[in-house]
């Protein structure tokens, strides 16, 4: 056995050594398999990033209410005394002020882009004065909250940076109202970082919405308490709800896109594998025939024919982990953290998010690039370990 790991190790460092003199096609077989690497890891970043704006950072003790039968806020309908009802239920987290529980009010409105200048939809949100302490990731970090009762709202800094004219201190119109932007708010990089906020009993009859909501958030005594609670609230003779955790909610939004980008992504990079695997099949053929006589010599000394297969295997698979190893940096560099927006297709209304390359990722592009390197050294190696020995020391 040492004797045959002996050999592999002896063939494949002469093979390595002898990579410079076959730069070209080395050089060749390495950047195709970086160009994959780069569109899958780069096109998956988007999903993951994407994933990660709608995950919530919390403990998972905070659950949104709907109308039962509604799958978005948007399709929603809830009323103030359903929103006291819902107050009541066991499980639900309180302070020195009250049950941790707000109703809330979703609609969505036209702004241009920054970078376009086209129209797209924004969520824009009524919350009451609980709002603050029940998602407890919501922090100002421009300016100051709005003020019960006046025409004034904060923005998301995704929203902000996305779209024109949401500057803390200008004025914008929505609907038949006049708005000034007092503060500016972080989210956890989360899907609300997307959204303006303003008071729900301003925007309410500036909506026709008198005393209704789309959604009750409610903090919870804990993540356990969940059960518990929405047991308590779908049972209720009174109320025609459903509750469930905002992180499942959330998922539940997103899955539909992430799923997209997946398949796209992966759609994309098998294309490029191919051209990738075709240009390892090449590089490794050519070795093999420049190499013909000495594979023979070293055959006929007494090396067999499986450390030569696996040498010039491991030969292909050195060049597609250097391939990975540049593809994957690039990516990194190029998207990890690149700030976008794109339209959540539940809602039709844009959410703000940052590219993401994940350790995950890059362990799938190395793995992705194994197996070009292992199939494109494949078929070379079974030709190589098949040479007659005394036909191939005869070629020139």
């Amino acid at each position: 056995m040492f004797h045959w790991f002996s050999q592999v190790t002896s063939i494949t460092l002469f093979n390595l050594r002898s990579l410079p003199e076959r730069k070209g096609a080395a050089i060749a077989a390495a950047a195709g398999v970086a160009g994959v690497v780069a569109v899958f890891v780069g096109v998956l970043s988007i999903a993951a990033g994407f994933r990660a704006a709608m995950t919530p950072k919390g403990a998972g003790d905070l659950a949104i209410v709907l109308r039962s039968g509604a799958d978005t806020e948007m399709t929603s309908a809830l009323s103030g005394d359903d929103a006291h009802l819902v107050a009541d239920a066991p499980g639900v987290a309180h302070s020195s002020e009250g049950a941790l529980v707000g109703g809330e009010l979703f609609v969505i409105i036209n702004l241009p882009k920054r970078s376009t200048g086209t129209d797209a939809n924004v969520p824009f949100r009524g919350v009451e004065k609980t709002a603050f302490a029940v998602h407890n990731d919501i922090k100002i970090v421009e300016g100051r909250k709005f003020e019960p009762g006046r025409n004034e709202v904060i923005v998301g800094v995704g929203a902000a940076r996305a779209f024109a004219g949401l500057n803390v201190g200008q004025k914008i119109r929505m609907g038949q109202n006049e708005w000034t932007i007092v503060g500016m708010f972080e989210g956890g990089g989360g899907a609300a970082e997307s959204e303006i906020w303003t008071d729900a009993a301003v925007l309410q009859p500036a909506y026709h919405r008198i005393h209704s909501f789309q959604s009750i958030y409610v903090k919870l005594v804990s993540p356990s308490a969940l059960e518990q609670f929405t047991n308590s609230v779908t049972s209720n003779p009174q109320l025609k709800v459903k509750a469930l955790r905002q992180a499942d909610f959330l998922a539940d939004q997103s899955s539909m896109l992430i799923t997209f980008i997946q398949k796209f992504g992966v759609f994309i990079a098998g294309m490029m594998a191919l051209g990738a695997l075709f240009g390892a099949l090449n590089t490794m053929y050519s070795a093999v025939a420049a190499r013909t006589r000495e594979i023979a010599t070293l055959r006929a000394l007494g090396f067999r024919s499986g450390p030569v297969i696996i040498s010039i295997l491991l030969e292909s698979l050195s060049l597609a982990l250097i391939g990975a190893a540049i593809g994957a940096s690039a990516a990194y560099f190029a998207f990890d953290g690149f700030k976008a927006a794109t339209i959540n297709w539940q809602t039709f209304s844009q959410i703000a998010f940052a590219f993401s390359v994940t350790p995950q990722l890059l362990v799938y592009s190395i793995i992705w690039a194994s197996c070009i390197g292992l199939i494109g050294g494949l078929f070379p190696a079974i030709r190589a370990a098949r040479l007659p020995i005394a036909a191939a020391l005869r070629e020139l």
